[in-house]
């Protein structure tokens, strides 16, 4: 025991010293969490960023105002009035996601073709491809305020020459005998009802009663006929991006981290410091599980270390301690029997290097250290559920953002401390058979 515990002292003493790796495994993770975690949504104070559209206004009708103002006054938008030169240069250029181009005349002919759908106008649409998720909801925003302005003149009684024109074109379609007189029922009807509105209005403001406000106040139209609440919901407090961001970085670190434990193996092998150990009166088994322990709770460290950090700096919370706690120790384990894996079957350490690096890069990948694993396909979902990666993002996930109790992280910890079995059994194993050679 005293053997085991002065060479676990012996690497945390050369580990601390290494300025470099220190730097390496705990500023770096920081640094990348902290760019992450903006990118999937900040603290739970940030507030949702609005989506940039440009607007090329060519129609300067009522209409074609009515639905400028609105989609400049929608929430969710950051509208920028442009040329049509500019515009097609700032989407072009990737400044700008999507840009809306209202031509000349659409308001009325968008009026016109509301209930005859003939001759229909077009709206020109330019969006950058690389972010074509935001087309389809620029375009349902813009169908909002296309209907409700679009409806609004329709309706109006001040001019009913929109539905005058839009009788003819009934009488002049195709439609079926039945659905063509019922159609020029409703707009006959209509027409009637804006004639009645328009000769009372003139009447009351011939006779003083009617106010400016009054004159000057316009049908709203048709609008959607709901509204949403959102509420985000998750077990705990609200969702926080550096949550994720640090559980994914402090993954993909750590696990460098043993990569470069392996890689001092081998490279005391090399200079035959490894053989000098192997003459002193420790057994292979001592050695090993002092290399591994040492391992083991410099990872922990580490782990606790960024989200240490992280609670202090971004307000991250742990819903478990205990469980993060279990969590941290179980990943630091299996990290510790990588890094062993890795001496073991490692023939050099510049191959070795390349080849773990690059294993470590694809289990950082497909467990959603970089990006969440639910946005995965679902057979990949399924695929890497093979890959210890994968436990360890979800776990910390559960504990922190997530809110989950001390259970959550009980799975996660079973399949960790599982690979860390698989792992060890290898090393062990590959390093006794060459001591027997």
């Amino acid at each position: 025991m005293t053997a085991l515990i002065a060479l676990i002292r012996k690497d945390l003493k050369l580990y601390l010293r290494d300025k470099r790796a220190l730097m390496m495994h705990l500023l770096m993770p920081v640094v990348l969490a902290a760019f992450f975690g903006s990118l999937f949504g900040g603290g739970p104070e940030a507030s949702t960023s609005k989506v940039e559209v440009g607007l090329v206004l060519l129609d300067q009708s009522e209409v074609g105002k009515q639905i400028a103002a609105g989609l400049q006054a929608d929430s969710a938008l950051k509208v920028s009035l442009l040329d049509a030169a500019t515009a097609q240069e700032q989407v072009r250029k990737g400044k700008l996601p999507v840009a809306v181009v209202i031509p000349a005349g659409f308001g009325q002919s968008a009026a016109d073709a509301l209930f005859s759908g003939i001759d229909k106008p077009s709206l020109t649409v330019y969006y950058d491809p690389s972010q074509s998720t935001m087309l389809a909801m620029v375009k349902g925003l813009l169908t909002q305020q296309v209907m409700q302005a679009s409806s609004a003149a329709a309706f109006s009684f001040k001019d009913s020459s929109v539905t005058s024109k839009q009788l003819q074109q009934v009488a002049a379609s195709d439609l079926a005998p039945a659905d063509k007189a019922q159609l020029s029922d409703f707009l006959g009807s209509l027409k009637k009802y804006q004639d009645q509105r328009a000769a009372t209005a003139q009447k009351e403001q011939a006779e003083g009663k009617t106010t400016s406000a009054q004159a000057d106040k316009k049908p709203a139209g048709m609008s959607v006929p709901f509204s949403t609440r959102d509420e985000a919901l998750s077990s705990g407090p609200r969702y926080n991006g550096y949550a994720h961001a640090f559980a994914g970085m402090g993954v993909q670190f750590i696990l460098f981290m043993g990569i470069d434990m392996g890689i001092s193996i081998l490279l005391a092998r090399r200079s035959g410091i490894w053989n000098r150990l192997m003459a002193a009166p420790v057994t292979l088994t001592t050695v090993l599980l002092g290399r591994g322990l040492s391992g083991a709770l410099i990872a922990l460290g580490l782990m606790c270390a960024l989200f240490t950090c992280a609670m202090l700096i971004f307000k991250v919370t742990i819903s478990t301690l205990a469980g993060f706690l279990l969590l941290a120790l179980s990943f630091a384990l299996m990290t510790a029997a990588f890094g062993l894996l890795i001496a073991a079957f490692g023939k050099t350490p510049e191959a070795a290097r390349g080849m773990a690096v690059f294993a470590t890069m694809i289990m950082v990948m497909l467990g959603g250290a970089w990006v969440p694993s639910f946005i995965f396909p679902e057979w990949m979902q399924q695929v890497t559920l093979a890959i210890p990666t994968r436990w360890a993002v979800d776990g910390f996930d559960a504990v922190t953002w997530r809110g989950l109790g001390f259970d959550a992280a009980l799975p996660p910890v079973a399949v960790l401390l599982g690979f860390t079995l698989v792992f060890a059994v290898l090393a062990i194993w590959k390093f006794r058979s060459e001591a027997q050679q």
